[in-house]
């Protein structure tokens, strides 16, 4: 008989066999798998078989995680990374090489501006931003070099919204591929595969999670593209943890039902906040005054425009940072897309890389705040942010 250790530890890694199936995806929480032969882990590795070696290159949870999404954005394939920026890194090596360009909205999350300066720099990728709704200036910013496109169904901050359809076929007419970041919308309100883009990222730590617990990414597309990416995220260690993945497909159980009260509410919000003292714009897609009001109304589910408002406290920067300051029930920090309303304040958290100049430039003001409004009772919201407003003006 083998000794003690060796049948404890045998014994506390067999896995039990259940003649019924589990209702939730379990947690597949380990590094590494059993394998019979060095042929089938060779072909594991290179994928040519299917079956999991090694959680850096798959898991079943994670698998699980993939199936989900690329059903939900009606996609073939789709890969789950740590974080959303890991999947933006991904999507964009494997597209671009030095030399090469990257187009970009002047309005852009604040971590592909990260990412420009100090990865793509240094790689030979040069970056140009553009206004993605001016499809005019889109075709005037295309170059020889231009390699990829990018784009954001709603934008971060600013919630300008891009006709998708309408860049897809400027940008394949080029010959150029359309990536769009879809977090913003999530697969709910809004299928960019369907409108043309070659692929689609998220952030499953904002709307996919809904709950401030998880962070997460994923990589949405053609299996070849999507194949592309992954062995990007791979090698440079990118890969998703089992228990996120977990928590991102039991957010994703309610996520139709949150999204409709997130937009539900921000529209309350937004209609009530319009031309409220202390309120000098709000940028909402809901809004009949948003200026991509009617695309909001064709390019989302039902009209509905999510849950994330652009809100421009009058006084500028220091009124925009006191508003943070007067929030009761709203609470102060970044990341978005959660039960609970998050507030923050772009041009000294996520856009802080950017001076005033440059900040006019991307359509953002320095008292800009950045709302995500969550699942409370609108009306407490309502008055929570009606006060910081007026109050951070005075």
């Amino acid at each position: 008989m083998p000794g003690f250790a060796t049948r404890a530890i045998r014994a506390a890694s067999r896995v039990p066999a259940a003649p019924q199936a589990p209702v939730n995806v379990p947690i597949y929480q380990t590094s590494t798998f059993d394998v019979g032969s060095a042929l089938e882990l060779a072909e594991l590795l290179e994928f040519a078989r299917p079956g999991h070696s090694y959680s850096r290159y798959s898991n079943p949870t994670h698998a699980a995680l993939e199936d989900t999404l690329a059903e939900l954005e009606g996609a073939e394939a789709a890969h789950v990374t740590a974080s959303g920026m890991a999947a933006i890194h991904g999507v964009v090596l494997s597209i671009l090489r030095s030399g090469d360009e990257l187009l970009i909205p002047g309005a852009v999350y604040g971590g592909m501006v990260g990412l420009a300066r100090t990865v793509l720099a240094r790689s030979g990728i040069s970056v140009r931003a553009v206004d993605m709704t001016d499809l005019d200036a889109v075709a005037a910013a295309i170059s020889g070099r231009t390699g990829l496109v990018w784009a954001e169904t709603i934008s971060n901050p600013t919630t300008a919204m891009v006709d998708i359809a309408a860049l897809a076929t400027l940008t394949h007419a080029r010959g150029i591929p359309l990536a769009v970041d879809n977090t913003f919308a999530s697969p709910y309100l809004c299928n960019p595969l369907a409108l043309g883009a070659d692929l689609v990222v998220h952030s499953t730590t904002k709307y996919i999670g809904g709950h401030s617990d998880l962070t997460g990414g994923a990589i949405v597309g053609s299996a070849d593209r999507v194949s592309a990416a992954r062995e990007i995220v791979i090698n440079v260690g990118g890969n998703a943890a089992p228990f996120e993945a977990f928590l991102a497909l039991r957010g994703l159980k309610s996520l139709a039902l949150r999204m409709d009260r997130h937009s539900s509410n921000a529209l309350a919000v937004a209609e009530h906040l319009e031309g409220a003292p202390g309120v000098e714009r709000i940028r909402y897609p809901g809004l009949a005054s948003h200026p991509q009001h009617a695309l909001a109304a064709r390019e989302l589910r039902d009209g509905k425009a999510g849950g994330m408002l652009a809100l421009e406290v009058a006084g500028g920067r220091a009124a925009g940072e006191h508003f943070l300051d007067l929030l009761s029930v709203a609470v102060h920090a970044t990341s978005l897309g959660s039960a609970e309303t998050l507030c923050s304040h772009p041009a000294s958290s996520s856009h802080r890389q950017l001076d005033d100049a440059q900040l006019a430039g991307a359509g953002l003001s320095p008292g800009m705040v950045r709302v995500s409004i969550g699942l409370e009772d609108p009306d407490d919201l309502i008055a929570d942010l009606a006060a910081a407003a007026a109050g951070a003006a005075s």
